[in-house]
């Protein structure tokens, strides 16, 4: 959701409070509440308070009843604007807060899939490494956002520092990979990884985009 700027305290009280609606609502397995930015160099002066997200696996059979909740509306009338999309799991490697929270829905998953793509990348970065990965990010970050096939890219975080990811969206499954195994930038950063060791815990995910309404 994109939000004015009058409504910026209203969003970061809701992202407290919206936590006791999701741990009561129904159908709902895994659920994260994201603040937004640039997602360039992943430091605080990235953050857009004006932009804020939800994670959640949810039971299919429930979608519709979490889409027309109290929770969801109050933040649609708040809203300037709104991107939102179903995914299906074709790939995770890695853990989020201790658990492959896409497992259930691995059956569903469609390796065979030739439509748009969300990624999903997600650290835990280890308290002394912060300045090192923050002295890295930038040419990765920069690669991300000239990448051919991609569509667009923000930062996602639980925290302003520490808990930090990407949501992108691409064209193809094809031109993930090719961010991903073929750019200098970001091979580099992978070599780096390895010898850093700077995350205390990491995920990366690729869906198929089923459905997808607004603008990223």
């Amino acid at each position: 959701w994109k939000i004015s700027r009058r409504h910026i305290l209203w969003a970061i009280f809701r992202m407290g409070l919206d936590r006791i609606s999701l741990w009561r609502a129904p159908g709902i397995t895994f659920w994260k509440l994201l603040g937004a930015g640039k997602g360039e160099t992943f430091t605080p002066k990235d953050a857009d308070p004006r932009r804020w997200g939800l994670l959640v696996v949810i039971d299919p059979k429930d979608v519709e009843r979490f889409d027309s909740s109290a929770m969801i509306n109050r933040w649609r009338r708040k809203s300037l604007s709104e991107f939102s999309a179903d995914l299906s799991p074709i790939s995770v490697h890695g853990q989020w807060s201790k658990k492959n929270p896409f497992s259930a829905l691995s059956q569903s998953s469609d390796k065979n899939w030739s439509g748009p793509i969300a990624a999903i990348t997600r650290a835990r970065i280890k308290w002394r490494k912060n300045l090192i990965f923050w002295q890295s990010v930038p040419p990765v970050t920069k690669s991300l956002h000239s990448s051919e096939g991609l569509v667009a890219a923000i930062g996602i975080g639980e925290a302003p520092i520490g808990l930090q990811g990407t949501f992108s969206l691409w064209e193809s499954a094809e031109a993930v990979r090719n961010f991903a195994y073929r750019g200098e930038a970001h091979k580099a950063a992978i070599a780096a990884t390895h010898r850093e060791d700077w995350y205390a815990e990491e995920m990366f995910a690729r869906f198929a985009i089923t459905k997808s309404s607004g603008a990223l």
